[in-house]
């Protein structure tokens, strides 16, 4: 389970630095996750990875919140990646690029109210609608649901 392993040693390295965030009266924690977390999508340790990644979200957020850390999952749509542009068989019609997802990092990080998130699972392009940023090309991908997946 690489991908949890990943999480865990973030959110050690992280609490390292919240002390930092609690100091300054409000921090960010994003963990990156997707909708494998909630349906099934042709593997289970993925699936389970992200579903750790989302309950992992959940209790950080319940342990923060008095301390003005917010901690969010974030769910990217389909990202332009090489292996996603090289595989040649996706419809990148609704695709996002890999740097849409960070414009939703500042946005969030931006964000005075930031901690009216914490414990949710965010969609990226839902973002986007929210705080009216669009994607490195000007296109504003619609955001997917459960049943869009």
């Amino acid at each position: 389970m690489t991908a949890l392993n990943g999480a865990c040693a973030l959110v050690t390295g992280a609490s390292r630095g919240v002390g930092h965030g609690i100091a300054q009266g409000l921090g960010l924690i994003v963990n990156v996750s997707q909708w494998a977390a909630q349906k099934y999508q042709g593997n289970v340790i993925y699936g389970v990875s992200k579903a750790a990644t989302d309950k992992l979200t959940a209790d950080m957020a319940v342990e923060l919140r008095d301390h003005d850390v917010a901690v969010v999952s974030l769910y990217p749509g389909l990202v332009r990646t090489e292996a996603v542009l090289a595989a040649g068989v996706f419809d990148l019609g609704n695709s996002e690029s890999p740097e849409f997802i960070g414009r939703a990092v500042a946005a969030l990080a931006g964000d005075q109210d930031v901690c009216r998130w914490t414990g949710q699972v965010l969609v990226a392009a839902a973002l986007a609608e929210h705080y009216g940023f669009t994607d490195i090309d000007g296109r504003s991908p619609r955001p997917l649901t459960l049943t869009d997946v």
